[in-house]
Formats: structure tokens, sequence, C-alpha cells
């Protein structure tokens, strides 16, 4: 099979492996569709890790994908050949305090998709996954919409995490993929004013086709005086979602006393710095958000039901053996990239 493999820092190779084989009676062997390309991938192809997860020279990376069930083990219920599925790229081991209490998302033994030292990803024409992380899409739903269904899990995990976001108004600092899957699952759980920003334009004049209320870039305009000319001066809720400082700081300085940061964004460097005085003098609380925990198959069924539509989200097409082009039209901004998606 043909699969798409890191070989050095910006460097993609297109090489043939063997078909993964089935091991244990609960996996599933899955022709892949439809991947998409994730801001991780970019760490790990730009700077080969994200924090203590290095890249080990051939690595696969991937994890938001789709496909058809090939061939399923003996123990296997719930899906059958021919099934096509949307993928959960963690695999939780269901035992450690962490999944006991429900976190499946801490889990202590935790191996995910395309993660160095865990798993390889899912940029191949075949995958074997445990059939707990397949799920089953109904038939309105196509294969780029399920591989889509990952990151807008991220996007309703995160607002879930936030309580209840109904009529409030709230900031979302970085408008790529995470931060429109924010918006989208806040104006699904019938959020008021959302108020986004970003540095590439393209992705401020996409977020306001898909339903943001004011965009602003902040190299060009003072976000907090163009905020209070809209009649709105500070936020109770923020979502950072972009990986940067200066988002954490903007954030700080918006908040209003009491409210409430999440952090969604992964950053390339290894510590957040706060403003303690504006933190301890408005009181203000935060909070990280780890992927996503049992989401997916909600955000399926909001799909399928037309409660969530991300559609617009998805900007270009690629094949496999385009996939250092696609690597590096992400990384770059290029073109008005929002989502791209390697179709298998």
């Amino acid at each position: 099979m043909k699969s798409m493999v890191l070989t050095g820092l910006n460097r993609i190779d297109i090489i043939d492996k063997p078909i993964p084989s089935i091991r244990r009676p609960d996996e599933v062997l899955i022709r892949m569709k439809s991947v998409g390309i994730c801001g991780s991938d970019i760490h790990y192809f730009l700077e080969g890790r994200i924090g203590s997860q290095i890249v080990e020279y051939p690595f696969t990376i991937g994890h938001e994908g789709s496909g058809i069930i090939e061939e399923t083990g003996q123990e296997v219920t719930g899906v059958s050949p021919g099934d096509r599925v949307a993928i959960e790229p963690a695999m939780a081991c269901f035992h450690c305090d962490q999944c006991m209490a429900g976190r499946f998302n801490t889990c202590r033994n935790m191996r995910f998709l395309g993660c160095p030292g865990q798993a390889e990803g899912c940029l191949s024409e075949y995958l074997v996954m445990p059939s707990s992380s397949c799920h089953p899409i109904p038939g309105n739903i196509s294969f780029d919409q399920a591989t889509l269904a990952e990151p807008l899990s991220i996007g309703l995990y995160a607002v879930s995490l936030a309580s209840s976001v109904t009529g409030k108004t709230i900031g979302i600092l970085g408008s790529g993929p995470i931060g429109v899957s924010v918006m989208l699952a806040a104006r699904a759980q019938g959020a008021g004013r959302i108020f986004m920003t970003d540095k590439i334009d393209a992705r401020l004049d996409l977020a306001r086709l898909m339903g943001a209320d004011w965009t602003g870039n902040p190299d060009s305009t003072d976000i907090a005086n163009a905020i209070r000319s809209e009649g709105f001066s500070q936020f109770d809720l923020i979502f950072e979602c972009c990986g940067k400082q200066e988002a954490v700081d903007q954030a700080i300085s918006l908040l209003a006393p009491g409210g409430k940061l999440m952090i969604v964004g992964i950053p390339s460097f290894p510590r957040w710095s706060f403003d303690v005085d504006d933190l301890r003098r408005k009181e203000l609380s935060v909070l990280n958000v780890r992927r996503q925990n049992e989401t997916l198959a909600k955000t399926i069924d909001m799909i399928a039901s037309g409660k969530l539509c991300a559609d617009k989200m998805k900007t270009h097409d690629f094949t496999l053996d385009e996939a250092e082009k696609a690597f590096n039209l992400v990384a770059s901004y290029a073109e008005g990239v929002m989502k791209a998606v390697i179709h298998i």
C-alpha cells in the first residue's frame, strides 16, 4: 500500500508498505478515503515535535480520517465489512483511573493516531484500528464531512467544558479550523454574539460567511477599541484557538472580572505566561482543553441532522501523491486555505 511518511523537517515521501494485519480480535482493517490536515500535523512537519512528542523518522502522521471497513476481528461487534466510518484517533485503555473516571482523553496509557511514540497515523491506504474507534456514518454524510467531524468534536467539547453559552457574547481568538469549529458549536448551542480574530483576512472572511457576527485582524485593528465601538466592553468567556502568547495576553485584557479563558490552541513553545496582576485582580479562570472526550458520535449526529454544517471549512482537495504540496500549502497559509483534505 501507499503511505505518506515524514523523512525529515519539511520532507515527505510516498513509500510502499505492507497492508497492516489485524492482530487483535477487537481490531478492524479500514480502507482510508479522506484525511484532513491538522495544525498539529504541521507542527510535526515543520518542527518535528510537539513538546515532548518528538518524531523519529520515518513516521506517518494524520489523525482526522474516514474510510470503509474491509475486515473485522473475531470479537468485533457494532461494525461490519462495508460500513462507512469516521475514526476516533484516541485509543484509550479503558482500565486506568482516568478512564474509570470517564476522562478517556487523559488516559494514562493513551495511544493517538499520528502521535510519535504512540501510533502511526492514517495517511496511508489502509489502517488497523480498535473497533471502539470506529463510528458508523449515515448515508447523508460524505467521507469529507466525516473527516471534519474530528475537529468539530473538539469545538463541541470545548464549548461543553465552558458550561452554558446560551445567549452569551463570546470571543474566539484564532479563526482557523479549530476556532471555526468552536464558533459552529457555540452557535449550535445558542450563543449570542460571536467575536472572532485572526491575522489572516481570508480566514476572517470565511468565519463571517460561516456565522461569526464580528471579525477583526489584530495586525490592522485595535481589537479592544473596535469591540468597544460595537457597544461591548469585556467578555465573560474567551476561547484561545491559535496557540499564540499574544492571544493569551489579549484574552486576559479582554476578559471581565470572573471571566473564563479556554485554552484550545497548541503552542509551539513550552510555557505560557500570564499577567498575574490582571489574572488575580479579575479572579479569572483558565481551563485547558485536551482534544475531546466522547463527543465524536454526538458531532456526527449533529452533522447528519443539519445542526452543524462545516462544509465551507474544506477549501482544498489533494491526492495522496500530492501530500507534500498539501502540507506546504497549509504550512504557508497560502491561497486562503482553511482545511485541506487528502483523498486516498
